[in-house]
């Protein structure tokens, strides 16, 4: 009576070989949420796309907001050629400008960018440096602008970043200086009753992109109550 096959060594060897590389084969990667502190395990080729055109759009849109903003706000920076430069600072792989807020993170600029008494007197470039180092540490992005992970993102890092964000666009509404007056000046009607409402675009644009990304790791973008009180919240935690 013939006697069953049984694998031998170099044929398990072989057989496990086999199936790690048939998981490395593009289009094979498994997406979710696994419990490694709120990362996925893997993205297939097609979310990596998607999520570096958003990254690539997030930096068109915001230098389009900070542009915006110095053009209404011209009293944080007069000079158009040095709100050139500021603008290229904040993208700029290494800090090129000023050496106290460049290091921070994201969260305490922000925070600096709405206090009565920041030390530096050009909001813009503060609020502009807040929200693009907030999309760098949310996705990991490199020092070519790009986000270079190609495997892991984590979720609860962009349900921070929404927060985040998510209050800005409220405390751009709602902050004003001792004199009453908003800290920045963005929809208000012109002195010809014109409205702009261009930051509303802009920022509604990043947000839904976010809120895609959030879906694509398996979660849900919330819905906030903001006050006076709240604080912004550390994204690298």
């Amino acid at each position: 009576m013939p006697r069953p096959l049984v694998p031998g060594p170099c044929e398990t060897v072989a057989a496990i070989l086999l199936g790690c590389a048939l998981l490395l084969l593009p289009g094979c990667g498994v997406s979710g949420t696994g419990a490694n502190g709120g990362f996925g395990s893997f993205f297939t080729p097609t979310d990596v796309g998607i999520i570096r055109h958003h990254v690539r759009q997030y930096q068109n849109s915001l230098r389009e907001f900070t542009a915006r903003l110095y053009a209404k706000n011209p009293k944080y920076e007069k000079d158009p050629a040095r709100q050139r430069r500021k603008i290229d600072a904040v993208f700029a792989p290494l800090p090129t400008g000023e050496q106290i807020y460049a290091y921070k993170q994201s969260h305490e600029i922000l925070a600096a960018a709405f206090h009565p008494e920041t030390v530096e007197p050009d909001r813009v470039y503060l609020l502009s440096l807040g929200l693009w180092k907030s999309i760098v540490e949310a996705y990991n992005v490199g020092d070519e602008g790009i986000f270079v992970s190609g495997l892991q993102i984590s979720l609860e890092r962009l349900q921070r970043l929404h927060h985040n964000l998510s209050q800005v666009n409220w405390r751009l509404k709602t902050y004003k200086d001792k004199n009453g007056k908003l800290l920045f000046l963005t929809n208000e009607a012109g002195a010809d009753g014109y409205l702009n409402m261009g930051y509303e675009v802009i920022m509604t644009r990043i947000l839904t992109r976010l809120e895609d990304d959030i879906a694509m790791r398996g979660g849900l973008p919330e819905r906030y109550m903001f006050s006076m009180s709240t604080i912004f919240v550390g994204i690298l935690l």
